[in-house]
């Protein structure tokens, strides 16, 4: 059993695609296939379902999965291990990211880390399910760390530390009734249509812990994937909106009202696996992230 076989079995474990995971890899498909027949050969089983319509683990591939995962990651501290020794840090960081962060100057970290460490590869990755779905690709794996939004205590097996706090903010139509007061009490819009994303993400997980705490419920009539898009929305009658402050939007045809509720207050975090060790390229890019935080008005960092 190889180590680079491997490498090709995660990434078509994850892909579930051929095509794409030789993309990620890059390298040719046939090699991905001729790994994946060595790998087979060698353990005796078939990893894959696989047609001309679709790759699916079989039982042996998802036993194979996590032990996969720990013995590339421990070859990988090896390399680690000897590149300190050497003076220079290699290796891949997957991160993982929600589509809008504002108040993380992402460019700016990762360009910093690349100065410091150009032999590490970042690859950076946003999940359309959202925060949750990043968790998830963190227990299993698939990433390294996420930048996530978690209201509550994480799943278990994720370790979250928290960046900053951003208070939500109401959006209304200038006309709206609303409009013109200094705050909002949740309650106070209930029977609006809201825009809001989708099931999975940071912003409506606080929301709709909150409803749920207090027996209420709403009604949204537009999910969007891209939170700093519902001012527009708004806007055009559609509904009202609650966002982090940071995602607000300047909008003649909206107005922005502070949400009296301590109850909703957005977290960005950033999450590893508890049972993971970090690599030294991990560990190096998460000193660095406190300082591509922007401290905003409004924003709380801890």
């Amino acid at each position: 059993m190889e180590l680079r076989h491997l490498e090709c079995f995660l990434a078509v474990a994850d892909e579930l695609n051929f095509t794409r995971a030789a993309q990620r890899l890059h390298i040719v498909q046939s090699a991905v296939s001729a790994a994946i027949r060595a790998l087979e050969h060698d353990l005796g089983a078939t990893l894959f379902e696989r047609d001309s319509k679709r790759v699916a683990l079989t039982d042996a591939g998802a036993a194979l999965l996590p032990e996969a995962r720990a013995t590339l990651a421990a070859a990988q501290a090896a390399r680690d291990a000897v590149g300190e020794v050497r003076g220079g840090l290699r290796g891949t960081v997957n991160v993982g990211t929600m589509t809008t962060v504002g108040i993380l100057d992402m460019p700016a970290l990762f360009g910093e880390f690349h100065a410091r460490h150009p032999a590490v590869t970042i690859r950076l990755r946003a999940a359309p399910s959202g925060s949750a779905g990043l968790a998830q690709s963190v227990l299993e794996g698939r990433l390294d760390i996420a930048f996530v939004s978690l209201p509550g205590r994480p799943p278990a097996g994720l370790t979250v530390r928290e960046l900053a706090t951003v208070p939500l903010v109401a959006i209304l139509p200038a006309g709206h009734r609303l409009a013109g007061a200094h705050e909002i009490r949740l309650s106070a819009l209930i029977d609006e249509p809201f825009i809001d994303s989708p099931v999975g993400f940071g912003n409506r997980a606080v929301v709709d812990r909150e409803l749920a705490a207090t027996g209420m419920q709403r009604h949204v009539a537009i999910e969007v994937i891209d939170i700093g898009t519902a001012t527009a929305y708004v806007g055009h009658g559609l509904g009202v909106a609650l966002i982090p402050a940071f995602a607000v939007r300047r909008d003649p045809r909206v107005r922005a009202v502070p949400v009296a509720d301590d109850t909703l207050p957005w977290s960005l975090g950033v999450a590893t696996a508890t049972a993971r060790r970090p690599s030294a390229a991990v560990k190096a890019l998460l000193a660095m992230v406190d300082g591509h935080v922007h401290a905003d008005p409004g924003v709380m960092v801890p």
